[in-house]
């Protein structure tokens, strides 16, 4: 079962803003590490807060997080026939959302007046303003399926982040484009940054985005570095005899393959050039791996097993044995008159 922000936030699902900001305010002061130190109970409670509050602040992953759970909210969900909604991940940094919260000024400032708290950047302290850090990168998959890459394309991926307002002080959430140029052959793990595209806070640097290349499952290749695997299923008798087989191609050709050798478990043919573009030269590709499932017949009558006995194992039936000649002892009264 999915988290339920509200509940960690102790507010109803009717709550309007203002009482999410009052209650993540509250929660966030009580349990904050300064004020419990080594406690790992308050220091839980401090980040499940800043997440729950990180999502109900923001009007569109509020919404889909109320329709969809924490599930559709982490996974992302379909806004029409084509466009998916853009996964969610918290930052990771509670401190970053309570720093956005109050603007960058140290609220424990009036308790803690000898405390270092008031030299630290993490709240704007004295040695802290007019410092600021860079959050950590924001990480995402970029899903593509292997025709894309293959042939190259253009994603568009939209993003929600908060934004500064004029006053300095506050800030809203605002969605934007980001265009991907996928280039023929990038292999999963590629990373695609966009510079300062994360929240926007008052005394931090916005966070790098950056999109990781992923293969989305194929129905009929897989990809092995440069080169295509594809799967054959072939009968036993092909197997055996030879045949031709028509192999599928990414780019909608079909190629006729003879196959002569004696197709056995682990055999594979190669077809060059066939696999996926390279980066650094895309006019060159990989291989195209043909794998063989080679395909039992489910029942055989005897006849069949004898006819196969006597095709593959020449030994299995022996020519009939002549009569053996008897050994007959004669004496010399068999030939008197």
């Amino acid at each position: 079962m999915g988290k339920d922000y509200y509940s960690v936030l102790q507010i109803t699902r009717s709550a309007k803003d203002a009482e999410i900001k009052q209650a993540y305010r509250k929660i966030a002061l009580n349990f904050h590490p300064v004020k419990n130190p080594g406690d790992r109970h308050a220091a839980d409670r401090f980040r499940e807060s800043s997440e729950a509050y990180d999502v109900l602040s923001n009007p569109q992953r509020k919404a889909i997080y109320d329709q969809f759970g924490e599930e559709g909210l982490k996974n992302g969900v379909p806004l029409d026939k084509t466009n998916w909604s853009d996964p969610y991940t918290f930052c990771g940094d509670p401190h970053k959302i309570f720093h956005e919260f109050f603007g960058g000024d140290n609220p424990f400032a009036d308790f803690y007046k000898h405390a270092e708290l008031d030299k630290s950047e993490n709240f704007g302290g004295l040695a802290g303003r007019g410092r600021k850090k860079q959050d950590p990168p924001i990480e995402r998959d970029l899903m593509l399926s292997l025709e894309e890459v293959f042939h190259g394309c253009i994603k568009k991926m939209k993003i929600s982040r908060r934004v500064m307002n004029d006053d300095g002080h506050t800030s809203s959430f605002k969605e934007k484009i980001l265009t991907i140029t996928v280039k023929r052959g990038w292999k999963p793990g590629t990373r695609v940054t966009f510079e300062q595209e994360g929240d926007q806070g008052p005394n931090s640097i916005p966070a790098d985005i950056v999109f990781i290349v992923r293969d989305k499952p194929h129905p009929i290749f897989r990809r092995e570095a440069s080169n295509l695997v594809y799967v054959q299923k072939i009968p036993l008798a092909s197997a055996l005899t030879g045949t031709t087989i028509h192999v599928p191609t990414l780019d909608g050709r079909i190629l006729d393959i003879p196959i002569t050798d004696i197709v056995k478990p682990g055999f594979t043919r190669s077809i060059p050039g066939e696999g996926m573009p390279l980066v650094e030269d895309t006019n060159t590709k990989g291989d195209l791996i043909i794998e063989f499932d080679i395909e039992f017949p489910k029942y055989l009558n005897s006849d069949s097993k004898d006819f196969i006995k006597k095709a593959l194992i020449p030994n299995a039936y022996k020519k009939e044995d002549k009569p053996k000649k008897q050994n007959v002892q004669m004496k010399s009264s068999d030939f008197e008159d």
